[in-house]
């Protein structure tokens, strides 16, 4: 249990049997009336986010949730296979849990694993990677009706948009939470 005066990012919280992740909070203390917490929740399994406000003081359930560092290893059918660094204890996990970041995940990649009562709850990528394009179409210098992007598939089949000037074989990097060019390695 925490008081909501305690709240802060990243926080999980038990709501109703549902587990909720702190975006954003806000302590506002109007000139009449009491205080009150206005915060943005994040749902750990569905990804929805909504905004629910708390009187300040007031005690909400935490939930524990473990993170472990763990490196990518493989793709089995459906799961991925995790190993974590210190024990060497190999993880399946759900393609379902992994979801659109499987198109990110590169060989012996360092991942966060969250899990709470033992069950995975989400997977956290690092925020930028480095990939290499293995298939582009050749950028005309004068198109410019794209903004100067075109489509790149990298090397794990995810494809994201890159300048003209980019060519296969080329190394990118890559921010891992929108899927957006940031430049070469």
């Amino acid at each position: 249990m925490a008081s909501t005066n305690e709240l802060k990012n990243g926080l999980v919280l038990n709501l109703d049997g549902e587990l909720w992740t702190v975006i954003e909070f806000q302590h506002v203390k109007p000139g009449k009336g009491p205080a009150f917490v206005r915060t943005k929740l994040k749902h750990v399994l569905s990804g929805k986010v909504v905004d629910k406000t708390f009187n300040a003081g007031i005690k909400v359930d935490t939930a524990t949730v473990d993170k472990r560092d763990m490196q990518y290893l493989y793709a089995d059918g459906e799961d991925f296979v995790f190993m974590d660094t210190s024990s060497y204890e190999q993880l399946h996990i759900s393609g379902k849990i992994v979801g659109d970041d499987a198109g990110f995940l590169l060989g012996e990649m360092i991942v966060t694993v969250a899990t709470h009562e033992g069950a995975v709850l989400f997977i956290e990528l690092p925020t930028s990677a480095l990939f290499e394009v293995t298939y582009t179409e050749p950028g005309m210098q004068g198109d410019r009706s794209t903004s100067g992007t075109k489509p790149a598939t990298l090397e794990t089949g995810a494809e994201v948009q890159v300048p003209l000037f980019i060519t296969i074989g080329e190394k990118v990097k890559i921010d891992t939470r929108d899927k957006r060019y940031l430049g070469r390695a």
